[in-house]
């Protein structure tokens, strides 16, 4: 067992990741206390139920009192509201990251409000799960994952080391980039595939009216995929369309001329350009099995989660 890494973590938001969190935090003995904030009764009496913490609270300025460690993990839209309710509480040395899929959005909103004797170090763990809520949260969701940061100038080195520490013991890979660069590349791997996924799956519903129930009573395993992706929290996704828009614009641009592009070769019968795009991005998918981001197993690892006796999936995001 290592000694804990922080004497006080504070977790601003007790959803997916920071159930997990709490749950790998507890096994991994990261802290001496855990101090868990969020403004929902509800949310937060069955925070309770489970165990997550320590301390339980409604209010964030008393969570973060005396903690070394703060994680806000609130809708990115939150962050600013979230940043200015806690900084004069914010303990001097304190570390304060985020766990935002968007990055450039939340910088803008919590850097100006954070005292400068605090280190805010904004960070993104990509990992996660359509499930939401305290229940959804499980120890193992960081494993061979990976956690960007992206530091600000001037960010002290010991303390963004230490943070790394602290998730290289929840399981993460760690990496560090700029934040449009980060929102550039998430727009493209994260965010635009959710949006295709609202989007088919809204289609497909505008048409389960025509169809007579057929969409749903036939659905093949390609649409149950996009489902899984289309039933993530709606809160969160409205945030990162709104804190992402110029990345994910540009994006959807560029998918929509692609898309166009295909569209001809369907329209032209051009077999040869459809089996080398296909062939090309089969390739991608064996790629993120040999990176140790999903595992080969039928159906889209689907087995490995219902049948226990089958080898455990890596995790999705």
């Amino acid at each position: 067992m290592f000694k804990p890494l922080f004497e006080k973590i504070a977790l601003v938001g007790i959803g997916l990741i920071g159930s997990s969190l709490a749950r790998v935090i507890r096994r991994e003995g990261l802290a001496g206390q855990v101090s868990i904030a969020t403004r929902s009764p509800a949310t937060l009496a069955r925070a309770a139920e489970l165990g997550l913490g320590d301390t339980y609270s409604t209010d964030a300025v008393v969570a973060v009192q005396d903690a070394d460690l703060v994680i806000v993990s609130v809708p990115v839209g939150s962050s600013g509201a979230v940043a200015g309710e806690i900084a004069p509480a914010l303990k001097p040395g304190a570390i304060v990251t985020d766990v935002g899929s968007t990055k450039r959005s939340v910088i803008a909103q919590m850097q100006p409000l954070m005292p400068e004797n605090v280190h805010f170090i904004p960070g993104h763990p990509l990992a996660g799960t359509e499930k939401s809520g305290p229940d959804a949260g499980f120890a193992d969701l960081f494993e061979n994952r990976w956690c960007i940061f992206t530091p600000l100038p001037g960010t002290d080195p010991e303390a963004l080391e230490r943070l790394s520490e602290f998730w290289r013991r929840c399981g993460s890979n760690i990496d560090t980039m700029d934040a449009d660069h980060h929102d550039m590349v998430l727009a493209i791997v994260s965010h635009l595939p959710h949006i295709i996924a609202y989007n088919i799956v809204g289609t497909a519903d505008d048409l389960e009216t025509v169809t007579k129930s057929e969409v749903i009573k036939y659905s093949a395993s390609g649409f149950r995929d996009f489902t899984r992706l289309a039933a993530s929290d709606p809160t969160m996704w409205r945030d990162v369309c709104l804190h992402n828009k110029d990345a994910i614009l540009e994006m959807l641009a560029r998918f929509s001329e692609d898309l166009a592009s295909l569209q001809r070769a369907i329209r032209w019968g051009d077999g040869d350009k459809l089996f080398d795009m296909f062939t090309r991005t089969r390739a991608v998918r064996r790629s993120i099995i040999d990176a140790g981001q999903e595992i080969d197993v039928p159906d889209f690892g689907r087995q490995a989660v219902e049948h226990p006796g089958a080898p455990a999936p890596v995790g999705k995001s």
